[in-house]
């Protein structure tokens, strides 16, 4: 069964969807509608940028789709969803991007629904995202496999349980940021070494991208692959020696620790 999708909120996680759904061509521009509370400039933008359908009041957006993304903050979502629970019916599947709001607390404002909880990252916008997908026991699994294949259009999913959901988030939804970090600090050393910042950026970037491919492509462990190009007295093992000494991998699962903690509050 495919499904007609509505995004409510225009935001950046919306537009990074939105622009892979339509990169992939898993939808036309005519079948996604939005909604958002403002139509300028955000909706607008959108709507110009994408040609999608904007969509100006709550109603229509439920009455035109069965699918409906809401992405919007979580203070927002749970302002939202009872003034929108007397437009849903049995057919809707709302799916929430919103971080740190749960299915029950999502339930207990709309009542019984199906209801998918999901964490996709903005590398969707190039078709890159990596996505957690957990529903609730209202969903009937062909249902549940649809909204994979709708994030896999634009990246890849895997169905995984809401109790670990706050460990996506840290691993996962907050960590482009931390590899544009990354990046940046291995440009900023080769800057101070002589190389151009626009080839820095080149070199880093690319480095960053084969390398997690190797990860993801050869299945083989991380530390197997480190080992592969650490020679003995080498640059690449005084390189990883400096990373130890300052607790460089310590302070990464604090990052991760820390997002998954803040969604917990």
């Amino acid at each position: 069964m495919r499904h007609t999708i509505g995004f409510y909120g225009a935001g950046n996680m919306a537009q990074a969807m939105i622009a892979g759904l339509l990169n992939a061509g898993f939808y036309q521009k005519e079948e996604i509608y939005v909604y958002n509370h403002r139509y300028e400039p955000t909706l607008k933008k959108v709507e110009e940028e994408y040609e999608v359908r904007a969509i100006s009041e709550e109603k229509t957006l439920f009455e035109q789709t069965d699918l409906i993304i809401f992405a919007v903050k979580p203070a927002v979502l749970t302002q939202v969803l009872p003034q929108i629970k007397k437009y849903l019916t049995k057919e809707h599947l709302l799916i929430s991007v919103a971080a740190g709001v749960s299915i029950r607390q999502i339930a207990a404002l709309t009542g019984p629904q199906k209801i998918i909880r999901a964490m996709p990252n903005t590398p969707a916008t190039i078709q890159q995202a990596m996505s957690s997908i957990s529903p609730n026991e209202l969903v009937p699994s062909e249902q549940t496999q649809f909204v994979v294949e709708v994030f896999n259009s634009f990246g890849k999913a895997k169905v995984v349980s809401e109790e670990v959901i706050d460990a996506v988030v840290g691993v996962s939804g907050s960590a482009p940021a931390y590899v544009y970090l990354f990046i940046e600090a291995l440009a900023d050393g080769a800057v101070s070494e002589g190389l151009a910042r626009a080839d820095a950026y080149e070199f880093a970037a690319q480095a960053v991208l084969g390398a997690a491919k190797m990860v993801a492509e050869t299945g083989k462990h991380p530390g197997e692959l480190k080992d592969e190009v650490t020679s003995p007295k080498g640059t690449t093992i005084a390189a990883v020696k400096a990373l130890e000494e300052n607790n460089f991998r310590a302070d990464v699962m604090k990052a991760v620790e820390a997002a998954a903690k803040k969604i917990m509050r």
